[in-house]
């Protein structure tokens, strides 16, 4: 276990090669911060962090372990009193589109109109009187996955049918394919990534083989149409990150296209200080938002996530509250950091 001593929390940081543990860890070694590395798999967690404060854990959703374990042992640290990224009101909608679409509702928030249904009685009867084209999409998935163009009542049809039989596979291996060939031949992938799309027709992920096939719902979002892009807007305490994602060739997705714009004077300020209200609203540590603009200028969120893509590692930019912008880097990890530090002297009373 790997400790580094210094005044005030201590904080525990579950480590991941596919999440922000690194820059946490960098950051508090920078800042002489006390942390310790521990192990969430381990039977013995609770002991590991007996002494400490804070736990931080990026937990995956494409990671079958994490997806049983992590929202369970969550919960069960912070009813013990200690302080948790994510916290409750941060992740319980996490890769949960359903669950993001009553969210939103709940609080006026401003959602691409969406319909979910239980039975495939109902959701025949709503395709048999409703307009397309529609967005199908599951519960799960991230950067345009499991997300489908439905143009007619027949197409739909046939996934009210798929979904309360069969149903889904959590990873469409022909979308998947084409998706790795558009990468491939703009120089961002290589053959063995391609081979490996081919290969998921025949075997299936571990987390696929786990989590098993959705089913026994159905869910739609109106399309919105002449949408060139939807800009996405990152939360973090008192500061906002965001730009503008192009939608794919001959497509109408703009997630996981890598296709960005980050220039501030195309980003509407009113969608800046709506994701601030929205996260203030729902005490959220940290929220990234999709927001579509319709042809009338309404700002509509299509999605929601506690966490979100950060390639690129620091920001080069940010809004704060006030709606200025400032041109000046910030950490989005050492803010997750310092804001859970916050929340914990808050709870504890140490300084």
């Amino acid at each position: 276990m790997t400790t580094i001593q210094s005044f005030g929390m201590k904080i525990a940081i579950h480590p991941s090669e596919i999440s922000y543990s690194n820059k946490w860890i960098e950051y508090c070694q920078i800042k002489n911060l006390s942390f310790c590395i521990v192990n969430c798999y381990r039977s013995d967690i609770i002991d590991q962090i007996a002494d400490c404060d804070i736990l931080m854990w990026h937990y995956h959703h494409k990671d079958s372990r994490d997806m049983i374990v992590a929202h369970q042992l969550l919960s069960a640290i912070e009813n013990a009193g200690k302080t948790v990224y994510p916290d409750s009101n941060t992740r319980w909608f996490f890769d949960d589109k359903v669950g993001q679409k009553y969210l939103l509702e709940a609080i006026g928030a401003p959602l691409v109109p969406s319909y979910v249904f239980y039975s495939k009685k109902d959701a025949l009867s709503w395709v048999k009187q409703t307009s397309f084209p529609k967005v199908f999409k599951l519960r799960k998935g991230s950067g345009s996955a499991n997300v489908r163009l439905v143009r007619n009542s027949k197409e739909a049809f046939r996934i009210v049918f798929k979904a309360f039989r069969s149903g889904f596979r959590q990873y469409d291996p022909v979308e998947g394919l084409l998706e790795r060939w558009r990468i491939f031949r703009r120089g961002a992938s290589d053959l063995t990534d391609l081979f490996e799309g081919i290969g998921r027709f025949i075997v299936k992920t571990r987390f696929e083989k786990i989590a098993g096939r959705e089913r026994g719902y159905v869910y739609f979002q109106d399309f919105i149409d002449g949408c060139a892009f939807d800009v996405r807007t990152t939360v973090i305490g008192d500061k906002c990150y965001a730009f503008k994602r192009m939608v794919r060739k001959n497509d109408f997705r703009a997630s996981g296209s890598h296709d960005d714009i980050f220039s501030p004077e195309e980003i509407p300020l009113e969608i800046i200080q709506m994701s601030f209200q929205i996260s203030d609203k729902l005490k959220l540590q940290s929220v990234a938002f999709d927001f579509l603009i319709t042809k009338e200028n309404q700002p509509l969120i299509t999605e929601m996530s506690y966490a979100f893509g950060w390639e690129e590692g620091d920001a080069d930019a940010y809004w704060d509250k006030d709606l200025n912008y400032n041109n000046k880097p910030f950490n989005p990890f050492g803010e997750m950091v310092e804001t859970v530090i916050r929340q914990a002297e808050n709870k504890t009373g140490k300084r």
